[in-house]
């Protein structure tokens, strides 16, 4: 390698991309990427260094792997700082220079690591709380909004306290936290992390996450004050639908801490959350609700968590019983405020009073700054759209999604809720005159890192894009959810399902879906081995437990989704048990190869489905559970052979094919027409590989003559939105699909966007054209499901597509048609893949020719398929290609 091209390790990381700094395994995987200006580079073998104290381990590796690499040594123990570097060697024999050392850190690991008890206030009476009024009771909706509205025990805030003495030099403090309920840690009342909602809802009575901060500069000589707040969060909240609501009841507000103190002299110190410390239930914030909201009272703010201080009305705190095996170190990243959004415009409602326009529906919170008078109250409501100039709140059902602040005339004066969240374009701000009051947005989610972008020339696609992108962002705090704003924001597997191949482009989606999926697996085995319909899973179920094809199916399409994005094998091997346990449910549910039995969601939300029944579809529901059937034992035999099981590959894949058999018997004509003539019927059985080949060109001109006779109008729910575009251009007919993305007219993906969306819809017409909204009660502005076509996009349009796990072998094919020109790009976990194209004619068809450049990372190998040209392969470098 000439010394005009010097390579270097440019990124070295243990872990995934965004996840905290202190480990969330022992044995965390390692990736590496290589930076160099020289062609085609590729790894041939790679040293990996670690250094524990003075010991030096070496451990190589032969091949070019170098994203999710196995930790090849020793665990980490707790507490421990291991370095690690790596120095790989390309193919032509010249070795890069090693790495910076990249210091590993561990806090506790394992439960063994946790000594800290649970406490709770001593006035917590949270468990004697009066359940809520429901519509089952006979209360009215008004009446069942006011009980969950109601101040009461399980809506406080508890908050704790405890005195550290620092007699001497701090070289290291390490505060470990977790909670029941959601915690904000501080020392001396500053707080300890700009974490948000930890430790956020997860599958609580298997798996508790706990964070580690390093607070060493918070430690100086003298006294300091160990404080926190503990809201309910997702583990005191009411669950429900239709005014029928539950509680999940795992204890009191309880409170977990463990501050490791490591001294200058060598000694260590080791203080816990026991009954020496001090709690209460008094407070500033008098009620807090993810979904009702939050209320401050500025007048009663104290000084109680501050140094020097005592908190006010404080007893000591009690321990409370709790199970330590379920506690984890959190390996996904934290939620945060990730940024702020001005008011675009204030609008008048009716009355003519202000209404706050962000000009983004989001999720997050308002931030005010504010003058008024001692007591005054001002209200903050939220809304993702209006309704005949005033806030629609009617689609947030039985959700308040309202805040409130009571003024404690201390002049200027600044809030934000700090335990709670909503989904909101619009707000309204009453209490205070408009001149005495500032506002901004701040949005809310878990802190993915961002690694796709497209951009065309066509506006209407960008927009439908961004659309797509802030719809992951708020559905993604915390867990994969299917909305954001009203009485639900539950981890529908379903949706996930559908998008996780669009949120892994746009997002590294890796630690965060990694992580989700072990509440899946865990809440799967708590119910027979079905795939839960949503998790984490309320203890008192909403449903009972039923598999559910498409829903279910989370367990065995995620994992391989997050293989083949990230090259990540561990999941599959983590979650294989999962996979296999849910394909044994669907065995026992088929009948000669079909699955034909018990309620199906199936292609939920069809626009041809009654508001009310949004179940019932064209496609036949046994068809749809059928084709899920073929697509999970395929997956299962795919994740087998990967792992090494060959007897599980050969007994899965049988069963597939057993099960491909059965489909083409039941539900395909020999002349290769569905006998569901609908258009999820045709994109399952083109793209799930269900029909023979020779019967592929047949289907596809039958789906194309459904789409074109329809006015190219979309005719999909939450199964075929995602595929339909794929199976038209499997089938031959691109131009169908690309002529799809560009109607307007309802149901459409633009049409959203010509009334105003920016982000995804629950239904293709959650707002009618009128701009009133839709009359059904399920009817939410921000679902990432239908937004599934993204992926379409970025693979057709953009051109990037994966041939290999981690897209170390990439498909660039794009096709002018839908757009004349298109940027699109990817930071796969080996670098960045970029594309840039336009069409070499005015009026460009997918046959047009493009000039484009195509940028491929070391270690990355693209084939590149142009219109008019034979495909080429090419290694690392730039690219031009012109007429």
């Amino acid at each position: 390698m000439s010394q005009t091209t010097p390579a270097r390790v440019a990124e070295l990381r243990a872990g995934g991309r965004g996840a905290p700094r202190y480990a969330g395994d022992a044995r965390p995987a390692l990736t590496w990427r290589v930076e160099t200006a020289a062609p085609r580079w590729r790894q041939a073998s790679a040293v990996l260094e670690l250094r524990r104290g003075d010991v030096v381990e070496r451990h190589e590796i032969a091949g070019g792997e170098s994203a999710s690499v196995a930790w090849p040594w020793a665990p980490l123990t707790a507490y421990e700082t291991a370095h690690v570097r790596v120095a790989p060697t390309g193919v032509d024999g010249e070795p890069v220079p090693a790495s910076d050392w990249l210091a590993v850190e561990a806090g506790p690991l394992v439960p063994a690591d946790w000594t800290a008890a649970f406490i709770a206030a001593a006035d917590d009476d949270s468990s004697d709380a009066a359940p809520p009024a429901t519509v089952r009771d006979g209360a009215t909706p008004d009446e069942v909004r006011e009980s969950l509205r109601a101040d009461g025990p399980a809506r406080r805030v508890s908050r704790f306290r405890r005195d550290v003495a620092i007699s001497r030099p701090v070289a290291r403090a390490l505060l470990s936290y977790t909670a029941h309920g959601v915690v904000e840690l501080r020392i001396d009342d500053d707080v300890v992390s700009d974490d948000l909602l930890a430790p956020g809802w997860t599958a609580y009575r298997d798996r508790l996450l706990f964070s580690t901060a390093d607070v060493t500069d918070r430690l100086g000589e003298g006294t300091h004050a160990i404080g926190a707040w503990v809201a309910p969060g997702w583990y005191g909240e009411y669950f429900g639908f239709d005014g029928d609501f539950l509680r999940t009841w795992h204890g009191p507000r309880a409170l977990s801490v463990q501050l490791r103190i490591e001294y200058a002299d060598g000694s260590v110190e080791t203080l816990v959350t026991d009954g020496s410390w001090q709690a209460t239930t008094a407070g500033p914030v008098r009620f807090a609700s993810i979904y009702q909201g939050e209320r401050y009272d500025a007048r009663l703010a104290d000084t109680g968590l501050a140094p020097a201080a005592a908190l006010p009305h404080a007893a000591p705190a009690v321990v409370v019983e709790a199970d330590p095996a379920r506690l984890r170190p959190a390996a996904l990243p934290p939620v945060r405020v990730t940024g702020t959004i001005p008011v675009a415009q204030v609008v008048r409602s009716a009355s003519g009073e202000a209404i706050l326009d962000f000009g983004q529906n989001l999720v997050g919170r308002l931030r005010i700054r504010i003058r008024g008078e001692e007591g005054a109250v001002v209200a903050l409501r939220h809304a993702e759209v209006l309704e005949q100039d005033e806030l629609g709140v009617r689609p947030l059902r039985f959700a308040d999604a309202a805040d409130e602040y009571v003024v404690a005339g201390v002049g200027e004066e600044e809030w934000a809720p700090r335990f709670t969240f909503h989904g909101f374009r619009y707000a309204q701000i009453t209490g205070v005159a408009e001149g005495d009051v500032e506002v901004v947005a701040e949005v809310l989610h878990t802190d993915l890192v961002r690694t796709g972008w497209l951009s065309t020339d066509v506006p209407d696609i960008d927009r439908l894009h961004e659309n797509v992108v802030w719809g992951t962002r708020g559905n993604v705090v915390s867990l994969p959810t299917d909305c954001p704003q009203r009485d639900e924001r539950l981890g529908w597997t379903g949706d996930i399902q559908v998008f996780a191949p669009t949120a892994g482009y746009l997002f590294d989606t890796q630690a965060f879906l990694s992580s989700w999926m072990e509440d899946v697996a865990a809440d799967q085995a708590r119910i027979g081995g079905i795939g839960p319909l949503y998790s984490p899973l309320i203890d008192q179920n909403l449903f009972p437990p039923s598999p559910m094809a498409a829903w279910s199916d989370v367990t065995t399409v995620v994992p391989s989704v997050l293989h083949r994005q990230f090259a990540d094998l561990a999941v599959l091997e983590r979650q294989y048990p999962s996979m296999r346990a849910w394909v044994d449910v669907v065995r026992g549910e088929c009948v000669d190869g079909l699955w034909e039995k018990g309620m199906q969601l199936a292609d939920w939300l069809d626009p041809t489905a009654p508001p009310d029944r949004p179940f019932e579809a064209k496609t036949d529901p046994y068809l749809v559970a059928t084709a899920y059937a073929h697509l999970s034992a395929r997956l299962v035999s795919e994740a087998a052979a990967l792992l090494g099981r060959d007897d599980d590959a050969a007994v899965y894949g049988d069963f597939a094919d057993e099960v491909r058999a059965a489909f083409q018997r039941a539900y395909v004509t020999p002349a290769g027409r569905m006998m569901s003539d609908a258009q999820t019927a045709y994109a399952v059985a083109i793209v799930f590989g269900l029909l023979p080949e020779e019967l592929v060109p047949a289907a596809g001109d039958r789906l194309a003559s459904i789409v074109e006779r329809g006015g190219h109008r979309i005719g999909t729910g939450f199964v075929g939105t995602p595929i339909v575009s794929d199976a038209l251009t499997i089938s031959g007919h691109r131009a169908t699909a690309q002529r799809m993305l560009q109607t307007r007219e309802l149901p459409s993906w633009l049409y959203p966007v010509s009334m105003g969306a920016t982000t995804i819809w629950e239904r293709w017409d959650s707002m009618l054209p009128d701009g009133s909204i839709n009359p059904g009660e399920m009817t939410s502005f921000n679902h990432y499901a239908l937004g599934a076509v993204a992926d379409w996009l970025h693979r057709d349009v953009g051109g990037i597509a994966p041939l290999a796990p981690g897209y170390r072998r990439v498909l660039v094919r794009p096709r002018a048609g839908l757009v004349s020109r298109a940027d699109a790009r990817f930071d796969s976990v080996y670098g960045e893949i970029r594309v840039s194209w336009h069409a070499a004619e005015s009026d460009p068809t997918e046959a047009s020719p493009l000039e484009a450049v195509v940028v491929v990372p070391p270690n990355v190998v693209a084939v590149v398929d142009l219109p008019g040209r034979d495909p080429v392969e090419v290694g690392s470098g730039t690219h031009r290609f012109t007429r």
